[in-house]
């Protein structure tokens, strides 16, 4: 497997270079387009299990009736559909360039208020106010961060007492299956594809060292979905 996964890096450091001067920049730009393009694929295959997750989200509302959900990395607006009626969404992504179709996203899901958009990293949102939050939405995000354990932290100081993290993320396989194999192997390739994409971490156990008072967690695989992807973890926690 090392040797297979050595061969890949190999074939890599063309844009390894890329990064390096500043290039790679250019695939910044594209990146948007083809995760807007992916979503419709990945929704449609996901449909139930997105539905599940989200099922209840509403129950975290303020006594008054209110819901402020914030969403980290949220990309083309991917959730928008499932959230409920006339929450007010606060959308985070350190990609700019994914504004424009978010905001076509914003456009289709009108039942959503939305307050703004933020060009911030998971883990520095310092523009977000402590406890200022109902709901923090998380999806296919905690593999591309730099630091997890970080993200989680500004998560909890965000979220109100009682407030409730969603997740749903891509995770490393079971060691005994050919998908760790092909995780390991192929993901120095991923990683530049996938825009800093990491397809090996064990994501549940950040979440398990996090501090959240409840966590809800379950493994799935996910359906019909690329093979290096399909193992996944889905809940919430709360605070």
């Amino acid at each position: 497997m090392k040797l297979c996964r050595l061969l890949c890096f190999v074939l890599t450091l063309p844009l390894h270079l890329m990064e390096i001067t500043g290039l790679y920049g250019m695939y910044k730009r594209l990146f948007p387009l083809l995760a807007y393009n992916i979503t419709f694929s990945y929704n449609d295959k996901m449909h139930k299990t997105k539905r599940e997750l989200f099922r209840n989200v509403g129950k975290f509302a303020n006594t008054d009736g209110t819901l402020r959900l914030l969403e980290i990395g949220c990309g083309s607006g991917a959730n928008f559909k499932f959230y409920p009626y006339g929450c007010t969404v606060i959308c985070t992504d350190p990609n700019p360039h994914f504004e424009k179709y978010l905001r076509m996203s914003m456009d289709a899901n009108k039942h959503l208020t939305y307050d703004t958009f933020i060009v911030v990293s998971g883990e520095d949102m310092e523009k977000v106010k402590d406890e200022s939050v109902d709901v923090v939405v998380c999806t296919l995000v905690l593999c591309s961060v730099c630091n997890v354990q970080k993200v989680l932290q500004e998560v909890r100081r965000i979220l109100r007492p009682g407030g409730a993290f969603y997740f749903l993320e891509h995770v490393v396989s079971d060691p005994s299956s050919w998908t760790y194999f092909f995780q390991h192997v192929f993901e120095p390739l991923w990683y530049y594809l996938g825009d800093g994409c990491m397809i090996t971490r064990a994501t549940w156990k950040d979440l398990e060292a996090a501090g959240f008072s409840e966590l809800h967690l379950k493994h799935v695989e996910a359906p019909e979905v690329t093979l290096m992807i399909r193992p996944h973890i889905m809940g919430y926690s709360i605070k």
